[in-house]
């Protein structure tokens, strides 16, 4: 399954809009605009929350946290790594795994392919596309693709 997440260029905080491969809306982002570090809300077309995610602030490499229904779920920290980023997903034992220049990222799970993540290198806003295993969890690997968005932004 695929899908586009596509980021509102004329807006006050962080606004994402999620779609599949026909062009439907599946789910909205929201950043909060005033916050010590990130925090994005997913939600679904229903306007009702699906994920919180939050940036902890006092850490050496960013780290976020992923909750669901209030309960936190995962936890994905960026690795030092000089020239391909590399992020664990504590939680889901994802390993992802990028390469900055070709703006290309793929998660994976022992050695088994979750998603690739691909951004696009000219558009208007940030514009990826996901193409997410039929078996993954497609809300969490979304999760994670913000994640890798809000680190490199």
């Amino acid at each position: 399954m695929k899908l586009y997440i596509k980021q509102k260029v004329f807006s006050w905080n962080d606004k994402f809009r999620v779609y599949d491969e026909n062009g439907n809306d599946r789910y909205a982002v929201e950043g909060e605009i005033i916050s010590l570090g990130k925090k994005l809300h997913l939600y679904d077309s229903d306007g009702t929350e699906l994920a919180y995610i939050h940036q902890k602030i006092v850490a050496l490499l960013p780290k976020y946290t992923i909750s669901r229904g209030g309960e936190d779920v995962a936890q994905v920290e960026q690795k030092l790594a000089l020239v391909h980023p590399h992020y664990e997903v504590d939680g889901l034992g994802w390993d992802v795994r990028g390469d900055f220049l070709a703006h290309s990222y793929a998660i994976t799970a022992d050695d088994r392919p979750i998603a690739v993540i691909s951004k696009k290198w000219v558009s208007w806003g940030d514009t990826y596309e996901i193409d997410i295993a039929e078996d993954a969890d497609e809300l969490m690997a979304l999760c994670v693709v913000l994640v890798i968005d809000a680190v490199i932004s």
